[in-house]
């Protein structure tokens, strides 16, 4: 299901973009999400999973975001093993993010496939310290026995860097997907270091939705559908903002917020599978 690229050899590009992003539309993104509520009444604060394997750029993307709000490039330290709770910047936000240590090729060097089970379903604790071989069990003081709505996940982002084709395709990974997918939550792509992968993005990033061929990889091999599929580049090299990577970044919080609205409108429908779940 999750291919990603590796060596580009022949990029290609349109003069159309298969995409529309209006790169002059960063005040009107900022003030889309800060003025965001969900649809739930019992929750204040989205709360959005993000995983994927080790190295690919969640914690980057993470404080890519900060930087925004921020208005200069910030870094925040975390720990891999550990399952942290970001509020993004400011109390007024009503989107909040989950990062986790990085997904492996072998279970028992990454995230316990049960311990995904338990951060969707909102039982495990803020700053819980993870072990790769023993999920959290339900005996455990940490273990939340009875979460409410505000402490389960609304949507998860898988992040993925576009410039390797790597060796995630392996039963344990796969099985990663398939829970959240069982699990009715709302799954978004995100696609980091395109711009590594790909001359004409390198060149300028408002190239990013022009090419044909990262287009083509996006659409047949990653295994969802091409709407549930993001283009971003993180905050690595530079030292200063750059409105137009600002505007891709803010571009996927929405994307983000509007797979959230997706799933309140799931479990608010009592006919959904989604609304029977734990």
């Amino acid at each position: 299901l999750l291919y990603f690229a590796s060596s580009f050899t022949g990029i290609t590009g349109v003069e159309k973009p298969w995409r529309t992003i209006i790169w002059e539309s960063e005040k009107e993104l900022i003030e889309s999400i800060k003025s965001y509520k969900t649809l739930s009444n019992s929750v204040s604060h989205a709360r959005v999973l993000l995983i994927g394997p080790v190295g690919e750029g969640k914690s980057s993307f993470f404080n890519s975001i900060n930087s925004v709000f921020r208005g200069h490039v910030t870094y925040i330290h975390k720990y891999y093993t550990s399952f942290i709770y970001y509020n993004y910047l400011t109390a007024t936000l009503c989107h909040s993010s989950c990062d986790t240590m990085g997904l492996e090729t072998v279970q028992a060097e990454g995230l316990n496939l049960d311990d995904i089970s338990n951060v969707i379903n909102g039982h495990i604790p803020d700053h819980y310290q993870f072990n790769p071989s023993v999920p959290l069990q339900p005996e455990d003081q940490r273990f939340r026995k009875n979460p409410e709505l505000k402490d389960k996940i609304h949507s998860s982002d898988f992040l993925f860097c576009f410039v390797f084709i790597s060796l995630y395709l392996n039963f344990c990974l796969l099985l990663y997907l398939f829970i959240v997918l069982l699990l009715g939550i709302p799954q978004l792509v995100l696609l980091t270091k395109v711009d590594e992968a790909c001359p004409l993005v390198k060149e300028d990033i408002k190239n990013i939705y022009k090419s044909t061929s990262i287009k083509k990889i996006a659409a047949t091999r990653i295994g969802v559908s091409l709407s549930c599929v993001v283009l971003v580049k993180n905050y690595s090299e530079e030292l200063e903002l750059e409105t137009n990577i600002d505007i891709l970044l803010l571009s996927a919080v929405i994307q983000m917020l509007r797979f959230v609205d997706n799933y309140f409108d799931e479990i608010s429908d009592p006919m959904s599978s989604a609304a029977i779940k734990d």
